[in-house]
């Protein structure tokens, strides 16, 4: 926790001197480079310095990025056809950007592999990561007996990290705040929530299940904005996928690609209550739909995950994905998003400097598809739909979240009357319940009925980004 909160200070210094000159800083970008930071840090013990100055690094870093987009929307491998470099500029700048960052990690492992202290998992786990000076993921490799620290895998495993564990969350932050700003009573409610919890001092370990409001938010960004928002596996074997909402079951015959679009299904109506509403507090209600059989619906988990997830929405929900290929970072990049979050909106205000369907959405290439959409076809699991799509790692901004800076006033920390909002089973977004919480530094599940009080919830259908980056 401690890294999450040094790495955000260069950004709260830097939000401390926009308000201060009232400039407008792209909040998008932002949240880049200090995730960014994150990952250098945590996995490489690197300082990529990216909230002050964009480094040549940092550079290789977004302009590999694009090039893997790129490649996963491509139905043809062109980088593999002959001579392609000599008649294609992108791909030898993808290729020195890439040795670039071949040869940063190359060093960074040869650093790591100069002061090896080789020890079984369990001494590494019961190791006091206090008194160690670099705690990163790398050096937890390259100490562990066994690993092949020489291997190409391993480098292509960082490399991995580096470049896709940072883009996905700077993406749930940047909507998240979007999505904030457009709801001031919900922000006030978060921003409650962190003042209750944290009373001014930073984030720790232990206040991440005492922030349930804030975890919700990042699951409800998750659900609307998912990163990524197309998912696709490979049939390595025949297969047969259950019938669900289709006429028969699907047979999958081995090298197929599924293309399993995360979007479509976290806004079907088949599977949530108002799919278009930025709703946080729907992680607090049952859900079900009597027309999906074979669907167990949703039943919240209880108080001690850090979020929802494909378990208790029975796959309906796949923030991180699913099954053995489940994202390993979920943990991480939640916990990374609290910090964040908590640091910030404990000092500033943040407002929209452009209007908000100028903030736009986009994400990879527009390219036409032939897809099976299995959200909405009941008569035939076959059936082919032509349309247009949009795929890529993350779904970004058109013009950038463009955002004014303020200090907040000073916060009086008092615990003994904090509220937030709750709605039942049958309860309406619209018109949910406000209800106090006792104490919600140990008990934020505990809800005792105070008073009702309309809080209105803006529809994102009305209100959202006016590009949807699938269409």
């Amino acid at each position: 926790m401690d890294l999450f909160v040094d790495c955000n200070r260069p950004l709260i210094e830097k939000l401390n001197a926009a308000a201060e000159q009232q400039t407008v800083l792209n909040m998008e970008t932002e949240f880049c480079s200090v995730s960014l930071d994150i990952i250098g840090k945590a996995v490489f013990d690197y300082s990529f310095g990216s909230v002050q100055q964009e480094s040549p690094v940092v550079k290789a870093v977004y302009r590999a990025l694009q090039e893997a987009e790129h490649r996963s929307t491509s139905f043809i491998p062109y980088w593999n056809l002959p001579f392609a470099k000599l008649y294609n500029k992108k791909l030898r700048d993808f290729e020195a950007n890439m040795d670039l960052l071949n040869k940063v990690l190359d060093e960074l492992i040869v650093k790591a592999l100069d002061t090896r202290e080789v020890a079984d998992v369990e001494e590494l786990e019961s190791r006091d990561y206090n008194e160690i000076e670099n705690t990163s993921l790398l050096r937890f490799l390259v100490d562990m007996r066994g690993e092949d620290t020489s291997s190409r895998q391993l480098r292509d495993d960082l490399m991995t990290m580096l470049i896709a564990g940072h883009e996905t969350t700077a993406a749930v932050l940047t909507w998240t705040f979007y999505e904030l700003s457009q709801n001031p009573a919900l922000l006030a409610r978060v921003q409650l929530e962190i003042d209750t919890v944290l009373a001014g001092r930073s984030p720790s370990y232990d206040d991440m299940i005492n922030l349930p409001l804030v975890r919700m938010c990042l699951a409800e960004t998750l659900r609307m904005y998912p990163e990524p928002p197309l998912l696709i596996r490979r049939a390595l074997v025949d297969d047969e996928l259950p019938r669900g909402g289709a006429a028969r079951k699907t047979f999958i015959p081995k090298g197929s690609d599924i293309f399993i679009s995360t979007w479509n299904l976290h806004r079907s109506p088949l599977f949530w209550e108002h799919p278009n509403v930025y709703d946080p507090d729907r992680f607090l209600r049952n859900f079900s739909n009597p027309s999906q059989t074979e669907w167990a619906g949703f039943s919240p988990g209880g108080g001690k995950q850090l979020y929802p997830n494909e378990v208790h929405s029975d796959f309906a929900f796949l923030p991180f994905g699913g099954g053995s290929r489940k994202c390993v970072g979920d943990q991480f990049a939640m916990m990374e998003s609290i910090s964040t979050i908590s640091l910030i909106l404990q000092q500033f205000e943040l407002v929209l400097a452009i209007p908000s369907e100028q903030v736009g959405m986009r994400t990879g290439e527009r390219r036409q598809l032939r897809v099976v959409d299995m959200t909405s076809i009941h008569s035939d699991c076959n059936e082919l739909t032509t349309m247009w799509r949009t795929a890529g790692a993350t779904i970004h901004t058109e013009n950038g979240l463009m955002m004014k800076v303020k200090l907040r006033p000073r916060q009086h920390h008092n615990t003994k009357q904090s509220y937030v909002v709750a709605g039942g089973h049958n309860t309406h977004p619209v018109h949910a319940q406000q209800m106090p919480v006792p104490s919600l530094v140990h008990n934020p599940a505990v809800m005792q009925l105070d008073s009702r009080e309309d809080t209105t919830f803006i529809d994102s259908s009305v209100k959202q980004p006016s590009k949807c980056p699938f269409h």
